[in-house]
């Protein structure tokens, strides 16, 4: 009875932020999806696009079994409106993104999840699939996959920095990135131009504290990671202001051509900031050209 009870006392612990996380991005999302303004539209017809190996969520309907009578594999039939109507997302989930400068202002993670999740109801609610990177969630419609992307998305990463896989997005469909993009620009820029190489086109949406932005340190300063890996102590904290803010625009500068370069979006959000501004401009940057 003791495992019994300590199981399910994880299981609720673990379970504890999803109705928050829910509500949050539920009200969210209301502040976008005004009157009968939703994202509804005809998709491209059921004009076959190509066959893939089935996968272990595929319903046994969805087989294309003259297809698979050729191999010793089952596949599946995609068809054009499934890809056009795909979008992809990945939100940070290293530590660097529970940082918050103020009890008064969410954490980054905070925000992110709930601009992901809002978008994703968004989408889902007008017709669209959401699904997740690296094949951890392919893109599906309806409310089950909305509480199985809050449930992916309150999970945290060991790491001080996570990294978008791109793996998994189907070719012509959309992605949305979310983070502080503060570490290791690398992996970013590779899923960015595999992404590009698949026709993938989407936004990217940079989220950071104010304090990341002004840089409100002077005298004896100790820097930590989230993780605690990386340590710095500086007795003049407010020397170091000028280069971390040149460090700062240039890799804003370097987001911004990537994006522009690869077809995508990007913006810099911060946590002090609107998020119902952030969503709207989100919804914009997603909006599927006719």
């Amino acid at each position: 009875m003791t495992q019994v009870g300590d199981l399910r006392a994880k299981a609720e612990t673990l379970a504890s932020p999803l109705p928050a996380l829910l509500a949050e991005a539920e009200h969210l999302a209301t502040t976008v999806l005004l009157g009968d303004h939703g994202r509804r539209r005809a998709g491209l017809g059921d004009t076959f696009w190509q066959f893939r190996p089935a996968q272990s969520h595929d319903a046994a309907r969805s087989i294309d079994w003259r297809r698979s009578a050729r191999a010793d594999a089952p596949f599946v039939q995609e068809k054009e409106w499934q890809i056009a109507q795909s979008v992809i997302l990945w939100v940070d989930q290293g530590a660097s993104m529970s940082f918050g400068s103020s009890k008064d202002l969410s954490t980054k993670s905070a925000r992110a999840r709930a601009l992901g999740l809002a978008a994703a109801i968004l989408l889902i609610r007008g017709g669209e699939r959401v699904g997740l990177t690296g094949m951890r969630l392919p893109p599906r419609s309806g409310e089950v996959q909305l509480t199985k992307l809050a449930a992916l998305l309150s999970e945290d990463k060991a790491t001080d920095y996570g990294s978008p896989d791109a793996q998994g997005m189907l070719p012509h469909s959309r992605a949305l990135f979310i983070s502080d993009f503060l570490g290791d620009i690398g992996p970013v820029e590779n899923a960015l131009l595999r992404a590009a190489d698949r026709g993938v086109r989407g936004a990217l949406v940079q989220v950071l504290d104010p304090a990341e932005e002004a840089f409100p340190f002077d005298g004896r300063t100790i820097f930590e990671s989230m993780t605690g890996a990386l340590r710095h102590e500086t007795l003049h904290a407010g020397d170091l202001k000028q280069r971390y803010l040149e460090r700062l625009a240039m890799r804003k500068d370097r987001l911004a051509h990537l994006a522009k370069t690869t077809g995508w979006q990007f913006t810099t959000h911060h946590t002090g900031q609107s998020a119902a501004n952030a969503l709207l401009w989100i919804y914009g940057a997603l909006e599927r050209k006719a």
